[in-house]
């Protein structure tokens, strides 16, 4: 922030979440400069009220801690009139009183005289230019406000709570040129992350390209090739062998407990598919720990083995897999597979080739839908995989580890350089609003460059 300059004097803040601000700043109470009300739930929930509706209704779901401007829910006007909602003003705020996972407490601002559901509160300055300025203030504070109402437990925010919150006021001019201020320089900072994330995922792609036609086609770009005879896979060198999954197996292909053991907080790690991502297998993210007694039971049927692939055969990461890379002692849940590979095939090889296109868009395929999507055991032994002679697929293998720890580190990077930037846009929020920069003199680049041209 050392661009920045700051104010001349500065005294203790006498809000809670900040602790010193300018001297000539002024500090009150949420509920001395808005209204705040609850949004309501029709009297009567028929359906009648939700089809063709004409009344914005927003829900927890929808506040992205942004600006809303159209909404995916309207009600009709006499579901409206049979509720406790009220109509709130273009350029008012609304936060989540309520909601599931990190919901509860965003805030966000209305483009749009809108409405709201029982789980949302409005926030309505009296002088609706302040808007902004509070806006910010609030999203900087949005882990201290959840902290008010029991952080991530189920606690919900009341309008008591909301109205306790202590904010620091600068003068109208000061508001909007810090509001100008945040609004400008965050977007310039999201607009780096927006393309840093892009980067991130064509990395992927390429990547994910690289592997795909490496375990298909193979590293000879000279090499004969012949029809696979399997649509999804095309044509494969004409040394290669092609084989269902359950014939390059040294064991039949099962999966974890279908029960829930007892859970504990030290014991034997118990994986399930949170901890498969990325061809590894992520330990800091393991479901729990379970008893040497379960674990002993269930590896009768299964023991986890070094080398041994997981696939996860359901829930929103269907297909994903990951390589067992340990001797440590751990057990797996029933939402994996284990693939336990045969002498004549390669670990490695086979996992690329379960992280190739041609094989997700055959899982994508395959797959079934019922609460969520899942592919079955016996569907999962009958897909089709390449089978190179043994030393080539070592080959193929040890090329892609280079190729792929490549990509690796750029996508590193750019995660590194998202995550320095996200912590910038924070600081420099909670500097502008609290006071720590003046910048009452701020303009945005191309005007300041208008004006140096003019002198």
């Amino acid at each position: 922030m050392s661009r920045y300059k700051a104010y001349p004097e500065y005294e203790n803040s006498r809000v809670e979440w900040a602790d010193r601000t300018p001297k000539h700043w002024d500090a009150v109470h949420l509920r001395w400069i808005a209204k705040l009300y609850a949004g309501g739930t029709p009297s009567k929930a028929i359906e009648e009220y939700w089809e063709n509706g004409s009344v914005p209704w927003i829900n927890s779901g929808e506040v992205n801690q942004g600006l809303i401007s159209e909404v995916s829910t309207y009600i009709t006007e006499a579901a409206y009139k049979n509720s406790s909602a009220k109509w709130i003003p273009k350029n008012a705020l609304v936060m989540a009183l309520a909601g599931q996972g990190k919901t509860k407490g965003m805030i966000a601002q209305l483009a749009i005289d809108a409405t709201c559901n029982q789980s949302m509160g409005a926030i309505v300055p009296h002088d609706l230019q302040s808007s902004r300025y509070l806006f910010w203030w609030l999203y900087s504070n949005y882990q201290n406000i959840r902290n008010m109402a029991g952080g991530d437990l189920r606690d919900g925010l009341n309008l008591e709570l909301l109205g306790d919150i202590g904010c620091p006021i600068p003068n109208k001019e000061e508001q909007k040129s810090i509001a100008d201020f945040l609004d400008h320089e965050t977007a310039k900072i999201d607009a780096l992350i927006e393309k840093q994330q892009r980067l991130i995922e064509l990395l992927k792609e390429k990547r994910q390209a690289v592997i795909s036609h490496a375990v298909t086609k193979g590293l000879n770009p000279n090499a004969p090739m012949k029809d696979s005879g399997v649509e999804w896979l095309g044509e494969v060198p004409a040394h290669w062998d092609v084989h269902a999954i359950k014939h390059i197996v040294s064991t039949p292909i099962t999966d974890g407990p279908h029960e829930t053991p007892e859970f504990f907080d030290t014991g034997i790690p118990f994986v399930s598919a949170e901890a498969v991502s990325s061809g590894r297998i992520d330990f800091e993210k393991i479901r729990a720990h379970i008893s040497d007694a379960d674990n002993q039971r269930y590896s009768k049927k299964y023991s986890p083995k070094k080398f041994d692939i997981y696939m996860v055969k359901s829930g929103a990461t269907t297909g994903v897999t990951a390589i067992v890379e340990t001797d440590d002692v751990f057990n797996i849940w029933s939402p994996l597979a284990a693939i336990r590979c045969n002498e004549l095939s390669y670990p490695y090889f086979v996992l690329n080739f379960m992280r190739s296109r041609n094989f997700a868009d055959a899982v994508a395929i395959s797959w079934s839908f019922g609460t969520q999507q899942n592919i079955g055991m016996k569907v999962i032994e009958n897909l089709s995989i390449t089978r190179p002679p043994l030393s080539e697929a070592i080959e193929i293998a040890q090329s892609l580890q280079e190729k792929s720890a490549k990509f690796d580190k750029i996508i590193l990077q750019a995660q590194g350089q998202i995550e320095l930037m996200q912590e910038r846009r924070t600081a420099l929020i909670s500097a502008a609003v609290t006071g720590k920069i003046d910048v009452r003199d701020w303009q945005p680049a191309a005007a300041q460059e208008e004006v140096s041209v003019e002198c």
